[in-house]
């Protein structure tokens, strides 16, 4: 049998030409029925000359589109992404083609759900207010920027699913009740990690504090408004964490503008890379990061480690883990491929 051969992007490289997410997880890939590479060029999508070339792909940013399989899918059978969101990748053109499209759940759960309360903290404490006071000696003012304590107040989720749960069991730390809003949910399993299922509405109307974490789909796509944004309290926060066009990035300056609530954290944004001019970015009631507050050694590694972990289970024929198309092993040429990895492996 051929060598397994896999790609891996070169956006997961640092400036030093280094793997962001360290060495170790490399190691998985050191097998001698495996060879692998970085792709010889940066790319922003993937083309069927790549396709053509892998067994596997590990890729983070590039786009994966019908136009990927224009000239059929090579010997690609298995794609796992740095991340776990997929909005990047076409899934169905994906399943159409046989291959299996993974994410990595696992490497993102604690780091997001840690960016998130970092961005309680921040706002709570109007951290970027006292940071500018401090740097340009207006050190009397500190008393007109009190902060808000977290005792007793609210965290609304929107998006119960592997994130948001994890939310949910760091918030009490702070003493925080928490709201939780998801129709695809169980009401049991929220309420067993100990928030209370309300609708999006209610959630808007009671939180202290709105994060958004919820799968960008057709759904969910400007699913924050300006008529939910009107819904908040003019003393709420808003922390977008998840994907940029769920929230409508109109309606939120309009809102921070006029006062109708307190300020927001942004980690996406509805374009990226971010327009410089975007007023979002001069605001003092807002906080910004280039979608990577999440990023630390811990996350990259982890995702690494899940990513690269399931593209070595499917070379011993196994069925990775973080699927999205499990629709996808009913197609004879992956089962058939996953057949001979086995015996081979």
């Amino acid at each position: 049998m051929a060598r397994f051969r896999v790609g891996i992007t070169r956006d997961v490289l640092n400036a030093d030409g280094e793997p962001s997410f360290g060495t170790a997880p490399l190691a998985l890939l050191d097998r001698p029925q495996v060879e692998w590479e970085y792709f010889p060029d940066s790319i922003t999508e993937v083309a069927s000359t790549h396709l053509a070339r892998y067994d596997a792909l590990y890729i983070n940013a590039p786009l994966v589109t019908q136009s990927s399989f224009a000239q059929g899918n090579g010997r690609t059978r298995i794609i796992a992404r740095h991340g776990v969101g997929y909005d990047s990748v076409d899934v169905a053109a994906c399943t159409e083609n046989g291959v299996i499209v993974t994410v990595q759940p696992d490497g993102v759960r604690r780091p997001v759900a840690v960016a998130a309360i970092t961005y309680v903290l921040a706002l709570s404490q109007k951290l970027r207010v006292k940071d500018r006071l401090t740097r340009a000696g207006r050190w009397a003012e500190k008393t007109n920027h009190m902060g808000t304590g977290l005792l007793g107040r609210t965290l609304g989720i929107i998006g119960a699913g592997n994130i948001g749960r994890e939310i949910m069991r760091l918030a009490p730390v702070f003493g925080l009740h928490v709201l939780a809003s998801d129709p695809f949910v169980d009401p049991a399993v929220i309420s067993a990690e100990g928030g209370r299922p309300v609708d999006l509405d209610t959630l808007l109307r009671e939180s202290d504090f709105v994060v958004v974490m919820c799968l960008l789909n057709e759904q969910t796509r400007g699913l924050i408004g300006a008529r939910e944004l009107g819904l908040m309290r003019r003393s709420a926060y808003l922390i977008s964490i998840a994907r940029g066009p769920i929230v409508d990035e109109a309606a939120l300056i309009s809102a921070l503008r006029e006062g109708r609530i307190a300020g927001a954290g942004i980690d996406v944004f509805e374009t990226e890379p971010v327009d410089p001019h975007n007023p979002l970015l001069t605001m003092d009631n807002t906080i910004v990061t280039p979608h990577a507050l999440c990023w630390t050694d811990q996350c990259f590694a982890g995702l690494a480690e899940s990513g690269l972990g399931g593209i070595v289970a499917a070379l011993r024929g196994e069925r990775p883990g973080g699927v999205v198309n499990p629709q996808v092993f009913d197609d004879p040429r992956l089962t058939a491929w996953l057949e001979a990895n086995a015996a081979a492996n």
